[in-house]
């Protein structure tokens, strides 16, 4: 039995965004680890398939309920309804979000607002409506971070920013929550196969819109899932996924001159 399977098993997670990417997938590998999910998303008919799919598969057949982060109310609304349907909650993934891209000049505060209304203060949503459950069980909390958190690109301030909150929050509430014997776990990963640039500024999916990103830098989805679980079931503070994130990184810690070097040649062809 794996790692993942020894931890996950008859778990109770919530995953949030799980209707596509990395969250779908998530859904999946827990469903074979034998975790009872509860997977909250806007697009409910794309739940409704992962629901079968994730049954199918012989685990317990997840609760699915419709959840927009950015609402008040909604994932306090979806945590009673998991408690309700499997009695408790131990982990709690918050994986809701998508990235407003372009330069300064060409957003708006409204596009600022728009970004953190979701990765942030979405996050935060899902932190304090699981939180009482999770304390109860001594669970896990997952946030869904970036390589965008530790070097910021030129024409990518909203998302950068935001994720850059999001691993301040986490180092500042991974000790507050040990106290209660609450693990926290940063997921930082860098280009991995998913829906989010395929994402527009407001929030809407273009299905059939190219990946930017060359595919030899993009790392397979359920390769990058297997990494976050491994890292949620060892308790690990942050782990970064994909071999380019965890060069970046190193280059921000050691020599971050070459980091901005990089960012003012591409902060001149986004100007050109």
């Amino acid at each position: 039995m794996s790692t993942i399977e020894r931890f996950f098993r008859d778990k109770v997670v919530l995953v949030t965004g799980a209707s596509s990417g990395i969250g779908e997938e998530l859904a999946l590998q827990l469903g074979r680890a034998g975790a009872k999910l509860t997977l909250a998303a806007r697009r409910t008919e794309l739940l409704d398939a992962l629901v079968q799919e994730t049954a199918a598969s012989e685990s317990a057949k997840p609760l699915a309920i419709a959840c927009d982060v950015t609402r008040d109310g909604d994932l306090e609304r979806a945590v009673v309804e998991s408690v309700r349907h499997w009695g408790k909650l131990d982990v709690a993934i918050a994986n809701a979000g998508f990235g407003v891209v372009g330069t300064l000049k060409k957003l708006s505060l409204e596009d600022y607002r728009r970004q953190f209304e979701t990765n942030v203060f979405g996050v935060l949503r899902t932190i304090y409506a699981a939180l009482p459950e999770i304390e109860k069980t001594k669970g896990s909390i997952a946030i869904m971070g970036s390589i965008s958190g530790w070097g910021a690109a030129p024409g990518t301030s909203p998302y950068a920013m935001s994720k850059f909150a999001l691993r301040a929050l986490a180092n500042c509430i991974t000790p507050e929550l040990q106290r209660s014997g609450v693990k926290v776990t940063l997921i930082s990963p860098g280009f991995v196969a998913s829906n989010i640039r395929r994402v527009d500024n407001r929030g809407g999916f273009h299905p059939r819109a190219k990946d930017p990103v060359p595919a030899w830098l993009v790392m397979d989805t359920g390769k990058a899932a297997r990494q976050m679980l491994r890292a949620i079931a060892r308790g690990q503070r942050e782990v970064i996924i994909t071999g380019h994130g965890k060069i970046l990184v190193a280059l921000e810690r050691f020599a971050p001159w070459i980091v901005r070097v990089a960012g003012k040649r591409v902060a001149a062809k986004t100007s050109a």
